[in-house]
């Protein structure tokens, strides 16, 4: 769990913490590799991305300053959701072993902000190369994306302010994120994928180094 807000922290800075913490924590997944991955990962997502709805528009529904409050918790129960369906997309696909700090900040955040990605996951033809990424560079990347998610946490702090025509706003976005995050994940396990350094690649439920 993220720590407390200080006043000495921006509110960029509080969600890039909290981005370092839900990336260190790469989840697990029940999931099997399935005769058929692309339609398995399509149920997931529909299933995921109605329960993103639900959340955010459930935690949206506070007015005013209480509704402000939780736009944090909001966040990480919707990444952590998210991560965990792409676990289950990678599982389906047999590529479980791929799931990286790389490709999950890739499959999170490239519809947001594709530009930031080009260090982390390029395609080649019709492969993917997973680059073996430093720390600090890992850093920098989630500071950037979390200026951006500030930027967009404000104008939804204000849609938090009207209370159910916000909470219905807020739970479509949230519909709309989520699908977009799958489709980034049954596009990337759906083709061949290799990491930068090992080369070595995956047409199906191979085991990557780690």
């Amino acid at each position: 769990m993220p720590k407390a807000l200080t006043s000495s922290e921006s509110d960029s800075n509080v969600v890039t913490r909290v981005l370092n913490d839900l990336i260190s924590r790469i989840p697990k997944s029940d999931e099997s590799l399935s005769a058929n991955p692309k339609e398995r990962a399509q149920v997931i997502a529909r299933a995921t991305a109605v329960k993103a709805a639900a959340i955010s528009g459930a935690l949206a529904l506070p007015p005013g300053p209480f509704g402000l409050a939780t736009i944090i918790p909001d966040l990480l129960a919707i990444w952590r959701l998210q991560q965990s369906m792409v676990a289950d997309i990678a599982a389906v696909y047999g590529k479980s072993a791929y799931l990286e700090k790389e490709t999950m900040i890739y499959c999170l955040f490239k519809h947001g902000g594709a530009a930031l990605m080009r260090d982390l996951v390029v395609r080649v033809g019709e492969r993917f190369l997973i680059k073996r990424t430093a720390l600090r560079a890992i850093q920098q990347i989630l500071q950037k994306v979390g200026v951006r998610v500030t930027q967009r946490v404000i104008g939804k702090s204000i849609s938090r302010w009207i209370q159910i025509v916000g909470a219905l706003g807020v739970g479509a976005y949230a519909f709309y994120d989520t699908t977009q995050v799958a489709a980034t994940a049954i596009g990337l396990f759906s083709q061949e994928i290799e990491f930068e350094d090992a080369k070595k690649e995956s047409t199906g439920p191979s085991v990557a180094p780690r």
